[in-house]
């Protein structure tokens, strides 16, 4: 299919998961990416200098940006989406932003994803904690803080289920001063709750579009997607970031199955 001129990046987090961290850069590049992002690389909020340098280098080696981060989210495998509205884990996310916006300084990235969590509703503590990672966003690396809808059938906790949810919470965060935040256009989320891609897209919010196909998540051309009217649009909107492919691989090791679409 024809992608319009676009920057794509991939996600290591979910492409090439069955390498360790530090050989995903490298095969992101062989497999013809000069970009990449990751959720949360680490076991825990707040790893050791050692651990962030050997990852930094990891990206160096590979000759790829790093283009969007994941604030950590918790424990995802056990059901956690974030730590932004849980009252409980307030040092540690606050510690995490600490970490997460000095590796975007030192990497060049300029957008941090902030997964919401599992708690419902708009909160306050959500809110203060949202407009403290922009500020710091802002201040260390000059990035943009993201936020996103998931589908409530994977993540039937997450109370951010729709563009209009997430916006809402932006709004939120910009009117106590934090200007720096913006959506995270989820298209495989978003498609699977029903919206309309095509008026999506047409929000003035959107820092950061990220694909995969629906159902199943796969690559763009294995489910109902239009992804060619997709890629036209942002084409013809002069979409100025990059396209983030965060879709299940159909084969782990087999780089040219998982990006053929792109060759169209």
């Amino acid at each position: 299919m024809r992608t319009h001129g676009l920057k794509f990046d991939v996600n290591c987090s979910i492409l090439f998961a069955g390498l360790p961290l530090l050989r995903r850069p490298e095969a992101a590049a062989r497999a013809g990416f000069d970009a990449v992002e990751f959720w949360w690389p680490f076991p825990e909020p707040v790893p050791a200098d050692r651990d962030v340098d050997r990852f930094i280098a990891a990206l160096d080696d590979a000759g790829v940006k790093l283009v969007s981060l994941n604030f950590a989210a918790g424990d995802m495998a056990a059901g956690d989406r974030g730590l932004v509205s849980d009252p409980m884990r307030i040092t540690e996310f606050r510690d995490n932003v600490d970490v997460c916006a000095g590796i975007a300084a030192r990497t060049g990235c300029t957008v941090l994803n902030a997964l919401y969590g599992n708690r419902p509703g708009r909160d306050e503590l959500a809110v203060l904690n949202l407009v403290i990672a922009a500020r710091t966003a802002a201040m260390r690396a000059g990035a943009t803080v993201v936020v996103e809808a998931l589908n409530s059938a994977e993540n039937p906790r997450y109370p951010l289920t729709s563009s209009h949810a997430a916006i809402e919470v932006i709004d939120a965060v910009r009117g106590e001063g934090a200007p720096n935040v913006g959506l995270l256009a989820d298209l495989y989320h978003l498609a699977t709750m029903g919206e309309d891609l095509a008026t999506v897209l047409t929000s003035p919010y959107i820092t950061h579009v990220q694909i995969a196909d629906v159902p199943g998540r796969g690559a763009p051309g294995t489910g109902t997607v239009d992804f060619e009217a997709v890629f036209s649009q942002l084409a013809a909107q002069d979409y100025p970031g990059y396209v983030g492919c965060e879709y299940v691989p159909n084969d782990i090791g087999t780089t040219i199955e998982n990006f053929a679409w792109r060759q169209g």
